[in-house]
């Protein structure tokens, strides 16, 4: 996993003062690679059951459906307010300031499917959580959540406790 840690740069001060940034172009433009994170968050998965892979806009969809390609089950996109032509379903969730909101079409699960849900990041999981609550609303079944990277010190797995978390890399700070 330190070779996959390798291709991500680090961006200090962004997007504002005292964030660092993790950056995956850099790893998503390495062939071997971004071969090699597909592979570690699929593997994770093989043999499972898993009927979607539901990936949460924007980088999750870099992810998701490879993911899904992999383990031979559909992708279903997971997008902002007002982005997709058919009947939504919609989750809300807060956020240090407001709130926000996601959708998914209506029919993209249904009832008693096992859903993988796939993400870049996992930092406060606020996002995840509301994802797992929007599959869960449909009937569906959360088959697990999975990370590229997981941000440990915003502990926010916490708020995924009723589910099983994968990360492929870990960051303490």
């Amino acid at each position: 996993m330190e070779q996959l840690k390798r291709l991500i740069r680090e961006v200090p001060d962004f997007p504002k003062p005292g964030i660092l940034f993790y950056d995956i172009t850099t790893l998503l433009k390495d062939p071997v690679g971004l071969r090699q994170a597909v592979d570690v968050l699929a593997d994770h998965y093989a043999g499972r059951k898993v009927d979607r892979v539901v990936g949460i806009e924007a980088r999750g969809f870099i992810f998701a459906p490879m993911v899904a390609y992999r383990l031979n089950a559909g992708f279903v996109p997971v997008r902002k307010p007002k982005k997709l032509p058919a009947a939504t379903a919609r989750a809300t969730y807060n956020l240090e300031y407001g709130q926000d909101a996601l959708e998914m079409h209506r029919d993209a699960i249904t009832p008693g499917q096992e859903v993988l849900i796939i993400d870049d990041l996992l930092a406060t999981g606020g996002t995840a959580a509301a994802v797992a609550q929007l599959v869960e609303s449909l009937g569906g079944r959360v088959a697990g959540i999975g990370f590229l990277i997981e941000l440990e010190f915003l502990k926010g797995r916490e708020k995924l406790t009723r589910y099983e978390v994968h990360s492929v890399l870990k960051y303490q700070k």
